[in-house]
């Protein structure tokens, strides 16, 4: 079966986003508020822009200095990210995480963001089709009785 990133992998939901105005230090109390490692960030219309991890945090902010109070999000987001459509399959989002060693991807729709998927999220989803591959290759192998 060829899982979709929604609803296979993750849930369509509303999803907390920052601007480019708010300041690192914002980013960072809110991510830690809301248990997230990577935070998206959209325009004055809610269209995504770019996209702030924690890697960003340690490489562009704090390996360099910077003050987390005055250093603007625009200033170390990655824009206009690599993104995934609800439509688009896991294995391929998988293979794309791992070429490009992302380990989180905004999901888009219409140009606003309707979920993140993670690494965790597709590795998860790759498990459980596998183990749903062997339980039906075990049925058809060894009959219903099989396991019981």
């Amino acid at each position: 079966m060829q899982r979709k990133i929604i609803p296979d992998v993750v849930p369509r939901r509303n999803i907390r986003a920052l601007k480019e105005k708010d300041t690192v230090l914002d980013c960072a109390a809110i991510m830690a508020e809301i248990n997230v490692a990577a935070m998206i960030v959209v325009d004055g219309e809610g269209r995504l822009i770019g996209i702030l991890t924690e890697r960003d945090l340690v490489q562009r902010v704090l390996a360099k200095e910077r003050d987390p109070a005055k250093t603007t999000v625009a200033a170390v987001m990655t824009k206009n990210p690599d993104t995934l459509s609800p439509d688009d399959a896991a294995m391929d989002a998988l293979e794309l995480m791992q070429a490009r060693n992302y380990r989180h991807l905004p999901v888009v729709e219409d140009g606003r963001c309707v979920a993140m998927v993670s690494i965790r999220d597709l590795y998860a989803a790759a498990k459980s089709a596998l183990e749903e591959d062997i339980r039906e290759a075990e049925a058809f192998v060894f009959g219903d009785r099989y396991g019981a």
